[in-house]
């Protein structure tokens, strides 16, 4: 099956993204890597100028969130397994082919890339203080969701094309959250999640705020439960459900240029 690969990438280091880009090019040989920058300086629209043919820079003019950049990415993907990745190299490119792996010839229909698995190896760590954010979350979204993993957060997930047909519609979350909403959709939707232990190096220069983002992605993870439920037949979260527009349905994904 063939493949394509999103990067979210606000602000991003071109001294980072760049040979990041390069070297998935080489090592998954995709059809196609698709850089949905957001927000970005003239130096650094000139400095992925440079890219291979293959990657194509999405670039839009403000900060859409993680979640609204990945939709549009995967919208403009033509591609049978589509995957994505943090674009400042966090997550290596084997571990980032162990995930697509683990779609492309399996049977999940979604696999999950897990920095806290305990067969991952984590060359260096976040602070103590995200660490603590983010174990804490994950042992919260492990009690809420249905589905069980070590690490719900990890910035490389990959899917089948079918998988991401049925799961659009139901996506709502533009920012951090999008992860764990996948995540739950998918799983409500039927098709099974697989965790895939990565190794795993922090970068420094995170645009995630310890306090501010998590908090957002908590309500994210509430809002997703709610939203599982509701696929899965449940009276109440059909009752409680609302009706704003997924992202494929509004504006929010539709400010990049090629």
């Amino acid at each position: 099956m063939d493949v394509g690969v999103v990067l979210p990438a606000y602000r991003p280091d071109p001294d980072r993204l760049v040979p990041y880009a390069e070297a998935l090019c080489e090592r998954l040989d995709p059809a196609v890597v698709r850089v949905e920058l957001d927000a970005a300086d003239a130096a650094t629209r000139t400095a992925l100028a440079g890219l291979p043919d293959r990657v194509v820079v999405a670039d839009a003019d403000r900060r859409r969130g993680k979640g609204a950049a990945v939709t549009a990415g995967f919208e403009a993907l033509e591609t049978d397994v589509r995957a994505f990745a943090d674009a400042d190299g966090s997550t290596p490119v084997d571990s980032v082919a162990r995930v697509v792996d683990t779609v492309d010839g399996g049977d999940a229909a979604l696999a999950v890339g897990s920095r806290r698995h305990p067969d991952a190896t984590v060359a260096s760590h976040q602070t103590f203080a995200r660490r603590f954010l983010g174990d804490g979350f994950a042992w919260l979204a492990r009690r809420l969701l249905d589905v069980s993993l070590y690490d719900y957060q990890c910035g490389a997930k990959a899917l089948t094309a079918a998988a991401w047909t049925e799961a659009r519609a139901h996506l709502h979350e533009p920012g951090f959250a999008w992860d764990v909403e996948l995540v739950a959709v998918v799983d409500a939707l039927g098709g099974r999640v697989a965790e895939v232990p990565v190794d795993w190096e922090d970068q420094p220069g995170s645009t995630v705020s310890p306090v501010a983002d998590t908090l957002g992605i908590a309500r994210g993870l509430l809002v997703a439960r709610h939203r599982a439920r509701r696929l899965r037949g449940h009276r109440l979260h059909r009752a409680l459900d609302r009706s704003d527009p997924a992202l494929v349905d509004g504006d929010r994904v539709d400010t990049a240029e090629e």
